[in-house]
């Protein structure tokens, strides 16, 4: 078993659990890597949307609901994911689900017809949430307080870098190759990260800290978790924030295509400027992490997005679409997004030390279920022009800071 290299940590009875005053910096790529594999799964094939349709008879909202179909089984199967962790062990997890995602990834390279295309992308939305699920787990298992927000916010800065190189990796993928070549590219890239699992990450959830999958426990505990006003509001504030960027990544073939004139190879335009606002406000965030206060930093991230949705409504009313000011909003939006989400979802995971990754499960089905609704429903209906998404966008922040401020009052 891999031992983590640290000046001070507690070793738990019978296991690699460890208190750090700070992580390793291979955990923190290796813990970003598992977490980006779920926007890996979404924004790589973007560019290849209209050549699937174009090859399989099938139409844009067809073809759109390939994002659902992933997206919609990896919502339910959050809920498991956590649970099954902190009964055998995180590693071990995480491993089985990264293998399957494998066998996944190579069934969609071979798909024919989109219905079978829909099933392969419900396997890969089942298997690859466990990544995003148990690293949060394990970012818990092994710090607290500021250290914990410093290392998700330094997860979260190399985590952001994933949206804006996927669609660009797969738009120069199926320009060379073919689409295919993009579902193949993300076998190789679960591959790798199995390797690296089974190589670098220690375990950190020890057999005396496990609970027990018995049925009557777990629905005492989900019930306990789910009905918590304050979970859900802390939960939910993080889900439909993110949600008023992530409306234009589910659109983004037709915001970038349709609307802005961008090719295939192009779409850096949207998520360069965006991932560049993520990374500066997770910077920010593990900066001032015991500096500001959670509230304070929170209260801050939520000003800033505010500042950018109204810039992006404005730029729409006054402007036509085009480049690059149709973009740049989502900069400060997702400045400010990144700014307040480390603090938010650690308030909510620590509600339940006991149980963190059945809380880390509760809070990715939510959110993964509103972007499961984004990608069924809210992109379609937004995605009639730069303005409708813009108006979307600040709708959505209003939801998150009205979750925000009703968890205050609980």
């Amino acid at each position: 078993m891999s031992k983590l290299p640290i000046s001070r940590k507690r070793l738990a009875t019978g296991g690699c659990s460890v208190i750090l005053e700070r992580a390793p910096l291979y955990m923190v790529f290796l813990l970003a890597g598992l977490i980006s594999l779920g926007p890996f799964s979404i924004d790589t094939y973007l560019p290849s949307f209209h050549a699937i349709g174009l090859e399989m008879g099938a139409d844009t909202i067809a073809v759109q609901q390939t994002l659902t179909a992933y997206l919609l089984p990896f919502s339910l199967m959050t809920l498991w994911h956590g649970a099954l962790s902190d009964a055998l062990g995180r590693k071990r997890v995480i491993l089985f689900f990264l293998g399957l995602y494998v066998v996944a990834s190579l069934a969609a390279a071979a798909t024919m017809q989109i219905e079978q295309l829909w099933l392969a992308r419900v396997f890969q939305g089942v298997t690859s949430g466990a990544g995003i699920v148990v690293g949060r787990a394990i970012v818990r298992d092994i710090l607290a307080g500021p250290a914990a927000q410093r290392l998700l916010s330094h997860v979260t800065m190399v985590f952001a870098l994933a949206p804006a190189i996927a669609p660009i990796i797969g738009g120069w993928l199926h320009a060379w190759f073919g689409w295919r070549s993009v579902f193949l590219f993300l076998a190789a890239l679960s591959a790798a990260l199995w390797l690296a699992t089974a190589l670098r990450l220690p375990e950190t959830l020890p057999p005396d800290k496990r609970q027990p999958l018995r049925p009557s426990y777990l629905w005492g505990a989900y019930r306990n978790v789910l009905g918590n006003r304050r979970f859900l509001s802390l939960t939910l504030a993080v889900g439909f924030n993110f949600a008023g960027f992530f409306i234009y990544v589910l659109a983004a073939p037709v915001f970038l295509m349709r609307h802005l004139g961008v090719s295939e190879t192009g779409f850096a335009w949207l998520f360069v400027p965006s991932v560049c606002g993520m990374i500066i406000g997770s910077w920010l965030s593990g900066r001032f992490a015991g500096r500001w206060s959670p509230r304070s930093t929170i209260a801050r991230g939520y000003t800033v997005m505010a500042l950018g949705a109204v810039i992006n409504v404005g730029v729409n009313l006054a402007l036509p679409p085009g480049l690059p000011w149709s973009v740049t909003p989502l900069f400060v939006y997702t400045l400010g997004n990144a700014i307040a989400m480390p603090s938010l979802t650690l308030m909510a995971l620590d509600l339940y030390p006991e149980k963190r990754g059945m809380a880390s499960s509760c809070q990715s089905f939510l959110q993964s279920a509103i972007s499961t609704l984004g990608a069924g429903v809210l992109a379609p209906l937004l995605w009639i022009s730069p303005l409708t998404l813009a108006l979307g966008q600040f709708g959505l922040l209003l939801v998150g800071a009205s979750c925000f401020l009703i968890q205050r009052k609980n």
